[in-house]
């Protein structure tokens, strides 16, 4: 399920960034985020 969410900040992520909508801030903010859960997720060693 987290990598279902990831996939989907991405894909609004790059078109917040080609359509260069207001949103893209916030859509960048939340990829960081789940990026940032991910890294701490491996680093305790659980599954992803």
């Amino acid at each position: 399920m987290l990598e279902t969410i990831v996939i989907i900040l991405v894909v609004l992520w790059l078109l917040g960034v080609v359509t260069s909508y207001t949103m893209g801030g916030l859509i960048h903010g939340l990829l960081v985020l789940a990026i940032v859960v991910i890294l701490i997720r491996v680093i305790q060693g659980r599954r992803i």
